[in-house]
């Protein structure tokens, strides 16, 4: 009878096997986290720019403060050290002064938009239609 020590090569290619599956089931999951993740960061960016375009609303109007109309004013002026999940961010105010968007463009999540309305208080996470070549397919929302 042989003494041997060591594993043998069945042993070996199982574990292989084994660790293959794993990493198989689990790659996918850590990499939908990480967009989660992201777009979670996003969304408490934009939640931030909102809260201070609130606090620096005119307490006796309600109106805007300046700088908000026409093309906007990009969110990093408002709130600095957006996540590296927003490429870029305005700020809109509607024609009547009072209410006003966020509009940021996202990377490296699921959706390539997410906009806040504060006439209702909701936010919208957009999603690009690959199979039209350009059109939009909201999904996400509600108030989160």
């Amino acid at each position: 009878m042989r003494n041997a020590k060591g594993f043998t090569l069945i042993e070996l290619l199982i574990v292989i096997a084994i660790i293959a599956i794993l990493a198989a089931v689990l790659i996918p999951n850590l990499l939908n986290a990480r967009k989660r993740a992201n777009e979670t960061a996003a969304q408490a960016y934009v939640r931030n720019v909102v809260v201070s375009v609130e606090a620096d609303r005119n307490p006796v109007t309600g109106a805007l403060p300046d700088g908000l109309g026409g093309n906007g004013k990009q969110c990093s002026a408002i709130v600095q050290n957006p996540p590296i999940s927003v490429s870029t961010c305005v700020v809109k105010a509607k024609t009547d002064n009072v209410n006003f968007t966020v509009e940021a463009d996202l990377q490296g999540t699921n959706y390539t938009k997410l906009t806040y309305d504060s006439e209702n208080g909701t936010f919208q996470f957009t999603r690009q239609n690959n199979n039209t070549g350009g059109g939009n397919n909201n999904t996400g929302g509600g108030n989160n």
